[in-house]
């Protein structure tokens, strides 16, 4: 009877040191899950550097869409901002997405791809919010909508490096998980990021949610040679 009652207590003990584990641990699974890429219909295609993906695509188009409403953004900070520490944020922006923009062209005209060629109506929005605000709080949302947009894309980039099997776009994540670090730290190190305010992202998928590739009318281009 005595082993009977341990036996049940050490079970119990261990069903309950187990449930919060499970639940912290799906709670962690799906901070951590990246944004779901959009399909555009080409399937996986053949090319020299691996097998070209749906979601390699959707995330090259990403990295694209990124540069196009960071680098208006750091350069806006650098112009604007007193701080001294955003007039760094900015300067390490407008620097990485320089570079980050060049491989995203290089990348893409390497593989065939359109990529667009202006911000989605996303990150205009995010644009136009920045314009109107004025002195602090010019400075606490410049800080705010670049740290969560990194913070969201981040997840992306580290499961399209593992994942992929085009080394286009594999070097391309690399790049891109490098500076996107980098913004992230400076942007903490501005010391204006409000973390409890992270949490409550709004739908989307910053930094823009992607589209097909679509007719010429669209904003998607074809890099030229």
């Amino acid at each position: 009877m005595a082993t009977g009652v341990v036996i049940g207590a050490l079970a119990f003990t261990l069903i309950a040191l187990l449930i919060p584990v499970q639940k912290f641990g799906g709670r962690n699974a799906a901070a951590a899950t990246a944004p779901a890429a959009e399909d555009d219909g080409g399937g996986i295609q053949t090319t020299a550097f691996g097998p070209l993906t749906p979601q390699d695509r959707d995330f090259v188009r990403k990295v694209r869409l990124a540069g196009l409403w960071e680098l208006p953004a750091g350069r806006q900070a650098m112009q604007r901002s007193t701080r001294p520490a955003i007039r760094t944020a900015g300067e390490h922006l407008v620097e990485g997405h320089t570079e980050l923009d060049r491989r995203v062209m290089e990348v893409s005209q390497a593989l065939g791809m359109e990529i667009p060629n202006q911000p989605s109506a996303q990150q205009q929005g995010w644009l136009d919010q920045m314009d109107r605000a004025q002195g602090p709080q010019y400075e606490q949302l410049f800080v705010q909508l670049l740290r969560r947009a990194h913070g969201k894309v981040f997840a992306l980039v580290a499961q399209i490096r593992a994942q992929t099997r085009n080394s286009m776009v594999r070097a391309l994540a690399t790049d891109a998980n490098n500076t996107v670090l980098d913004h992230i730290t400076v942007l903490e190190a501005s010391g204006l990021v409000d973390f409890d305010g992270l949490a409550d992202t709004p739908p989307g998928t910053p930094p823009g949610t992607p589209s097909a590739p679509a007719p010429a009318s669209s904003p998607y281009s074809r890099p030229t040679k």
